[in-house]
């Protein structure tokens, strides 16, 4: 039996509704979430069409000749910066005036494995084997209405077509859970100069991927708790009259606890490498992910939340060298260093859900101009004021100057000297307050509240931090 895609009706309405305007087809994305019995689908966005693309719809071409693989994958890559965590390009879809045969579907395989290949090269994080490794490709026939929904295993080059079953649900929009989070980076990322083919952007994701484990490994306080993994993440949540846990609109706080102590196995011997530069990203990021409330576990929610930091974190850094390619920004002498500010996060809700998508806005960009390239790879109308820009300062300084640095296989110790004290006590108060948390069900009272000053204010002494 094949896979059932639960689809919010709105997306129907959307799918319908697409005007051909005069071409063969009309390709796009679908959005949604994948869980173990079956996937939710609340978004569809047609891919834009290339301007010299445009044909005459006098002479349209008869054939999928036209259509340009690379074009509907930067579309999806685009797409993908706009997900927060939880939320996947979950495949194709193509709408077509006619219907066409098996090399029509030979098309959409090709399609569904190129984009799916272009979005895992940019990821800091690796799917589990327990996840879902089936996307799907979704045929509406224009003209007779008919239906053709196959998905693919994308971890098989060979994968044959599966049918599944493609359904539709009023509401699906509002079932969701939202998590949000607040983690303040200080990476510190150096430029090896013995690698001269490495690009800052290369040399970048290689250090990023060393914060990433710092990441997966971390502690994930939900509500300030820490709960067993395979808990129902609503457990003990009140319920409705029918028995069902009330879920609408329903908000976590999630705060992230890095490791303060090597693990034993740790290798405790530095690496030197002589170093080009640096690159050292610090400030406050805001992250928003969604799960779905069909009994979602602990596990789920954690690890939405974890690919969020991720992809928002590596998302702003791959924009920033863009935009710094694009405009030409020349650099500066040896020696010098350069202040770069990262785009900030802007949320904005799917028309008519409670479920969020994001964009990144540079300091000298409109709100204009972020509802217009909304509007441009979502296809869904946006206003203005539904616009919500994060408050955050995020700074990337690239020192260009040649020196030697030392550098550890663990994240803790590859920060910049300057903050070293500030950092260090924030983990001391991060895993205080974890503890905190086990010892609450032992003492109580002023015993507890002076226990737990006295620690803080012996760390600070310590470290000199007033």
């Amino acid at each position: 039996m094949g896979r059932t895609y639960i689809v919010e009706e709105t997306v129907g309405q959307y799918l319908s509704n697409l005007n051909l305007q005069g071409k063969t087809f009309v390709s796009g994305l679908l959005i949604g979430q994948c869980s173990s019995q079956k996937d939710y689908v609340i978004l569809a966005t047609r891919t834009p069409a290339k301007e010299e693309q445009n044909e005459s719809p006098k002479h349209p071409k008869a054939k999928l000749d036209n259509l340009d693989e690379e074009w509907a994958t930067e579309h999806a890559n685009q797409v993908s910066r706009m997900l927060p965590g939880g939320l996947l390009v979950l495949g194709v879809f193509i709408v077509t005036t006619l219907e066409m045969g098996n090399e029509f579907q030979n098309t959409l395989r090709r399609l569904v494995f190129a984009v799916e290949k272009s979005l895992n090269k940019k990821r800091l994080w690796n799917f589990t084997e327990e996840e879902v490794s089936e996307r799907v490709t979704l045929h509406i026939c224009s003209s007779t209405k008919k239906i053709l929904c196959r998905t693919y295993d994308i971890h098989d080059p060979k994968s044959s077509a599966k049918p599944a079953d493609w359904k539709y649900q009023n509401g699906l929009s509002a079932s969701w859970l939202s998590l949000e989070c607040t983690v303040y980076i200080n990476i510190h990322v150096p430029l090896s100069a013995t690698s001269v083919s490495y690009t800052l952007e290369k040399n970048t994701k290689n250090g990023l991927a060393r914060w990433a484990k710092q990441i997966e490994n971390g502690v994930y306080l939900i509500n300030g708790q820490v709960k067993d993994e395979d808990c129902e993440l609503l457990e003990g949540q009140k319920k409705s009259s029918r028995g069902n846990t009330q879920a609408t609109n329903h908000s976590f706080d999630v705060r992230v606890l890095t490791q303060l102590v090597l693990n034993s196995d740790h290798r405790s011997t530095a690496t030197v490498q002589i170093c080009s530069g640096s690159v050292n990203l610090k400030g406050a990021v805001k992250c928003r992910a969604y799960v779905h409330s069909n009994k979602p576990k602990v596990k789920d929610a954690v690890q939405a939340m974890k690919r969020d930091i991720l992809n928002t974190v590596a998302d702003r850094c791959e924009i920033l060298f863009e935009d710094l390619v694009l405009n030409e920004i020349p650099e500066k002498k040896d020696s010098e260093k350069e202040f770069h500010i990262l785009p900030h996060r802007v949320f904005v809700p799917i028309p008519g859900s409670a479920v969020m998508l994001c964009d990144y806005k540079f300091g000298d960009e409109s709100a204009e101009e972020i509802r217009d390239h909304f509007i441009e790879m979502l296809d869904h109308m946006i206003q203005i004021e539904d616009l919500e820009i994060a408050e955050e300062v995020n700074t990337a300084c690239v020192s260009s100057s040649v020196n030697t640095e030392a550098s550890l296989d663990n994240t803790d110790d590859e920060q910049p000297k300057q903050p070293i004290k500030t950092t260090v006590v924030l983990k001391i108060q991060q895993n205080i307050e974890e503890n905190m948390l086990s010892f609450r069900s032992q003492l109580s009272g002023p015993l507890f509240s002076k226990l737990i000053f006295s620690g803080l204010l012996l760390w600070k002494i310590l470290i000199g931090v007033p």
